[in-house]
């Protein structure tokens, strides 16, 4: 049964453009390194002891037409000067015997920084709430890290985000991805 816990993890990124909105997916998925698998996309669990990798260490053991898992936010708009964000947000905590917790979460009108701090709040707040800890979304940052130190019970938080402001009325994409390795 363990088989199907993943051990590895690795975060991803990518943005297409296309006069198609499936092929500007496509594009999003192949500058993300990550098209050439048949994702499932599953929800928000970072296993316990699942090592987070490196993306060039992670698509070294991706094989073509594997199903692979993932956790993945996209956006996509072909409305002109629209800023559009896809990220995805993890909470580790310092146990590695417990779970963490992956969010994803888009928008429109925000940039990498309000989407990716956005994701990791989401995360934070998904396993502070586990954890017992009284968890507010939001207070301002100084008074969420602070909460971390106190706690001593979350390690860190971290995001990969992507956006892209549309240049023209072609279907843009941005995507970020969590990708779990076997």
């Amino acid at each position: 049964m363990n088989q199907y816990i993943p051990k590895k993890l690795f975060f991803t990124k990518g943005v297409g453009t296309h006069k198609e909105q499936l092929h500007s997916f496509e594009l999003a998925l192949r500058d993300a390194g990550i098209e050439k698998c048949n994702l499932v996309q599953v929800s928000s669990i970072l296993p316990p002891g699942c090592k987070i990798i490196s993306k060039t260490e992670g698509l070294k053991k991706l094989l073509p037409g594997a199903i692979t898992f993932c956790v993945m936010s996209r956006c996509c708009s072909n409305e002109p000067h629209r800023l559009i964000s896809a990220s995805v947000g993890c909470a580790i905590p310092v146990d590695k015997k417990t779970y963490g917790y992956i969010s994803e979460h888009h928008s429109f009108g925000y940039n990498e920084r309000q989407t990716g701090d956005y994701a990791e709040d989401l995360a934070a707040a998904m396993l502070a709430s586990t954890l017992g800890i009284d968890f507010n979304v939001d207070k301002g940052w100084d008074e969420k890290k602070q909460l971390f130190k106190i706690s001593g019970k979350i390690v860190g938080t971290r995001n990969t985000t992507q956006s892209s402001v549309l240049k023209n009325n072609n279907y843009t994409t941005v995507l970020a991805a969590a990708v779990f390795v076997f």
